[in-house]
């Protein structure tokens, strides 16, 4: 299956990744790895520093949808979808699509566009809280990676088992945790 990139329609960091992932104080990384008000909308270094509605998934979202050719009535995952932009954007993008969110930060769930509520729910994605079959596609984006390398198989087989007929969407990026790098876990 050939690789495609649904986020490029998203703006490119001007910021040296490299130099984030190996330059962070141990503390920030603990205080981000909480998931809360710090890391969203806290200082910079703590994670986003300020996660806002900007539209900036409006294409994104309509490159989901055309992508995998959903439509209304069709029903539609993000885990670790943070304050449920994304969600929201997707069923601005295609009127009657069912998109649904879960993210392990209360705090991001609990500051969501006004159009998420009630599609959003807590959890984590090495036991989705949903009956097999149940999404016409899934999508994770930066989260993952976050797990360590048993719990990634498992949020893949989560995945999988919740996405009818094999439909997902994994997107693999640098972390605050370089031991958790794709390429920490086969040894390249």
């Amino acid at each position: 299956m050939a690789e495609v990139d649904l986020l490029a329609a998203l703006p490119r960091t001007k910021r040296n990744v490299e130099k984030r992932v190996h330059g962070k104080d141990p503390r920030v990384i603990e205080v981000s790895r909480r998931y809360g008000e710090m890391y969203f909308d806290g200082p910079r270094e703590y994670g986003y520093g300020g996660y806002h509605y900007d539209g900036r998934w409006v294409p994104v979202a309509r490159d989901i949808v055309a992508h995998f050719r959903l439509g209304a009535g069709m029903r539609v995952l993000d885990i670790g979808c943070a304050k449920g932009f994304l969600v929201k954007d997707l069923m601005q993008v295609c009127p009657g699509l069912e998109a649904f969110g879960l993210d392990v930060s209360e705090y991001a769930l609990s500051r969501c566009p006004p159009e998420a509520a009630g599609r959003l729910c807590r959890g984590n994605c090495v036991n989705l809280p949903f009956h097999g079959g149940s999404f016409d596609a899934v999508l994770s984006i930066n989260t993952v990676h976050n797990l360590d390398r048993a719990k990634v198989i498992r949020a893949l087989q989560e995945i999988m088992r919740v996405a009818r007929g094999g439909r997902h969407s994994c997107r693999w990026i640098a972390t605050t945790r370089p031991s958790n790098a794709p390429c920490s876990w086969t040894g390249c």
